[in-house]
């Protein structure tokens, strides 16, 4: 892989996601999403449920990336199937490299200031493990030369300041509050920003670490172990014996030991405090 090539995708994606907060947001930072409208000019609120916030975020901002794609010479392939990894590939023009992109959203968590609600970075399946496999990831793991998340996290909004039983016509946009607000655009490969947790309980995804200041500075638990160990960890999770039988290795510490690494290279898990009420 020519590191020049992934350096200079990373830097202009990262200064892609520098420009959506205009493009998405009002001045005062609400979503400039309002809600759906029907052909009698009706407009339904969107409530915070985040399946929905996601998938409509996603919409609002695919024509972006894909203008994103053709301005930097790179077509773009969305995920042709529904749970297929990754969102959408970039693949240069000659079709000598590939960059997987997923979308990710997140809300910030007002019981624990600083951090977020998380995410998950992917399936450590089969295709994670046999990087040659095609089963759900549109191309095998190993064609692509860097995995990437262009990630959303915001703030949802009061629950009273938001009518999802009221609708609204379109003389009303101006007064409809949106569901979301201060929105906060990042972009990280993902190994730099994934925890040594599962990130949905018994399926086989990988989770985030969720202090926002280390995501957006991509400070998580392997950044200072590389991309390699994030690797080998993630291939191996609850597949170990620990060595007093007492169960499989599932935390970074223990595998670290077991093979004999450096564990002081492991950035520590941050402590979250409640706010104050």
């Amino acid at each position: 892989m020519n590191k020049e090539i992934k350096s200079a995708f990373e830097e202009k994606l990262r200064t892609f996601a520098e420009s959506l907060n205009s493009y998405i947001s009002t001045p005062d930072g609400q979503w400039t999403v309002k809600g759906f409208i029907d052909i009698y000019r009706k407009v339904y609120t969107i409530s915070s449920d985040t399946k929905i916030i996601s998938k409509v975020l996603e919409i609002h901002l695919f024509p972006k990336i894909l203008e994103f794609a053709n301005e930097n010479n790179y077509k773009l392939e969305p995920a042709q199937e529904q749970n297929h990894y990754p969102d959408i590939s970039f693949i240069s023009l000659d079709g000598t490299y590939k960059f997987a992109l997923d979308l990710k959203t997140t809300y910030s968590d007002p019981e624990y200031p600083g951090f977020c609600n998380g995410f998950t970075l992917g399936s450590h399946g089969e295709y994670f493990v046999d990087r040659t496999s095609n089963k759900n990831i549109q191309y095998p793991y190993k064609d692509y030369s860097g995995h990437y998340c262009l990630g959303m996290i915001y703030n949802r909004a009061v629950a009273s300041s938001v009518d999802v039983t009221q609708t609204y016509g379109i003389d009303d946009l101006d007064s409809i509050h949106s569901s979301i607000r201060d929105l906060l655009f990042f972009v990280a490969e993902k190994w730099r920003i994934a925890s040594d947790k599962s990130g949905s309980g018994n399926t086989a995804n990988i989770g985030s670490i969720n202090k926002i200041s280390d995501i957006l500075s991509g400070n998580g638990i392997f950044s200072n172990l590389g991309e390699e160990w994030f690797d080998d960890y993630w291939m191996n999770y609850n597949k170990i014996l620990k060595s007093d039988g007492s169960g499989k290795i599932t935390n970074l510490r223990e595998f670290v030991e077991y093979k004999g690494g450096n564990t002081s290279l492991i950035v520590p898990k941050p402590k979250r405090m409640k706010a104050h009420k």
